[in-house]
């Protein structure tokens, strides 16, 4: 029995380290209903800084933000942002002046008219060429907060035009270059690089209203998580930014169709944004299981 016992022994000991090994060992992360609704906190953002930036650049002589003239409150702007501009407004700008124009949200909150609430400046410098058909431009956070999410970085969008055609005329499409650091209000920090490409397919013929432009976004990112797990997103079914439910009562996204697929750790998955209706809600589908998330500030 004792020779037993001592051949048995090492083989205990051997299978307890083995168990304890295993219990010490981390589970690959994968793709959860909270991975979906940061990634889509982080796009609704995008969404926002996308029209704040390209607004303030459609309109380089605008001092206020209410400058459309027509359905201003269905503008992305409020009451509560002040804008200047270098050169100073009133000063004449001629064809290739560095322009550089500063929104500034103040530092208690600023809501805007689709709810979301914003802190801090967003600055964009462009050169001042007014027949290009193409404009590339910085665009600078500065303590920016959107929704008490931080985002920082310098980044760069090009703006141009497409030729008009038989049925439509030439109307814009912004390329984003993402490449942010954002910091969650519980201190997680993600970074994202990529691009998104907004296309304004919808709206173009009525350059004073906002309200009835329909934007199409396609594009493809990478997201590092706070422990470094890496998520890759693709637009597979382009979406559609309507805004339209700018007016409707306590909106949220103005993503209303379109479908993102997230990749992590070989783990595949799908937001879907609906069916063209303005509402706060999407439906995240992994391992032929759906859940209903809610998107909201």
């Amino acid at each position: 029995m004792k020779k037993i016992a001592k051949f048995l022994f090492p083989i205990v000991v051997l299978v307890a380290f083995t168990a304890c090994e295993k219990d010490t060992e981390t589970t690959p992360e994968t793709l959860t209903s909270d991975d979906a609704l940061v990634n889509a906190k982080i796009d609704m953002a995008s969404d926002d800084i996308s029209n704040i930036a390209d607004q303030l650049f459609d309109n380089v002589d605008g001092s206020t933000i209410s400058y459309r003239g027509v359905n201003n409150d269905n503008s992305v702007f409020s009451n509560c942002a002040t804008i200047t501009r270098v050169p100073a407004f009133g000063t004449v700008i001629t064809p290739g002046t560095q322009v550089t124009k500063t929104i500034d949200f103040g530092t208690t909150g600023c809501q805007l008219n689709n709810g979301n609430i914003v802190k801090g400046k967003i600055i964009i410098s462009f050169v001042f060429q007014p027949t290009a058909v193409s404009h590339t431009v910085t665009y600078t956070f500065d303590n920016f907060y959107h929704n008490n999410i931080k985002f920082v970085g310098t980044k760069t969008f090009t703006r141009s035009l497409t030729a008009a055609t038989a049925t439509s005329a030439p109307h814009p499409i912004v390329v984003m270059l993402l490449d942010m650091t954002i910091t969650m209000p519980n201190g997680d920090v993600y970074t994202r690089v990529g691009t998104r490409t907004r296309e304004l397919v919808e709206g173009f013929n009525t350059p004073m209203v906002f309200a009835d432009n329909i934007y199409k976004i396609t594009g493809n990112w990478t997201t590092t998580h706070p422990n470094g797990s890496v998520q890759t997103a693709t637009i597979t079914t382009p979406l559609r930014a309507k805004m339209s439910c700018l007016a409707v009562p306590n909106p949220k996204p103005i993503l209303v169709l379109g479908v993102i697929t997230f990749v992590k750790n070989g783990v595949t998955a799908t937001l879907d944004y609906g069916n063209g209706d303005c509402d706060n809600t999407a439906v995240f589908t992994i391992n032929g299981v759906s859940y209903t998330i809610t998107i909201g500030n």
